[in-house]
């Protein structure tokens, strides 16, 4: 019976070990990104359907007058419309590739890894500038800016305001699991 150098067993030891770190890797992965579809689908559709209608008074007759409020009216969430959508759709791509790659129990390629960890750092980037224009078109709404003249709408416009405020608070968390997606894509690679 032959015996197996110290070597062998070693190198065998070291290729279970990154075996197992690859499959932590992927199943974090995969539920990170599923994590990413849902807080950007929700943050989208709370956008979307931010829309409200008020009856504004005016000083002639019929004294008062309908005036609508909603997402398409404001650059900023439109924009950030768009981001979202891209980021909702990235995330299903990326999700399916990391699902197949924990089924197949293969190490996903160095390669493909290291372009899903570019655009994760690009889309990471475009998310952060569209919430944060959401944000302070949101904050003006709430508070206004009286230098300029610019009043608040969020007191007539309460249930517009809401949906964007929450849509803005659900697209922090995306740009959250973003966050954790190139940190654990960091160490991942550190530890190889």
């Amino acid at each position: 019976m032959a015996s197996i150098s110290p070597a062998v067993v070693l190198e065998l030891e070291k290729n279970s070990q990154a075996s197992t770190t690859t499959s932590k890797f992927v199943l974090h992965d995969v539920i990170l990104r599923v994590f990413l579809f849902a807080t950007s689908l929700t943050s989208l559709v709370a956008l979307v359907t931010s829309k409200q209608t008020e009856t504004i008074p005016v000083p002639f007759p019929p004294y008062g007058a309908s005036v609508a409020a909603e997402f398409t009216d404001i650059p900023a969430f439109i924009y950030s419309s768009a981001v979202l959508s891209v980021t909702c759709f990235y995330s299903i791509i990326t999700t399916i590739l990391s699902f197949f790659a924990l089924v197949k129990r293969s190490p996903t390629s160095t390669k493909l890894m290291s372009c899903v960890f570019s655009v994760d750092v690009l889309l990471l980037g475009i998310l952060a500038s569209a919430t944060g224009a959401a944000g302070e078109v949101a904050y003006l709404g709430l508070k206004g800016n009286s230098n300029v003249g610019w009043n608040k709408i969020c007191n007539v416009y309460d249930s517009y305001c809401r949906h964007i405020g929450f849509s803005v608070l659900t697209s922090i968390f995306s740009s959250m699991v973003l966050s954790f997606l190139i940190i654990l894509y960091i160490i991942t690679v550190s530890r190889r």
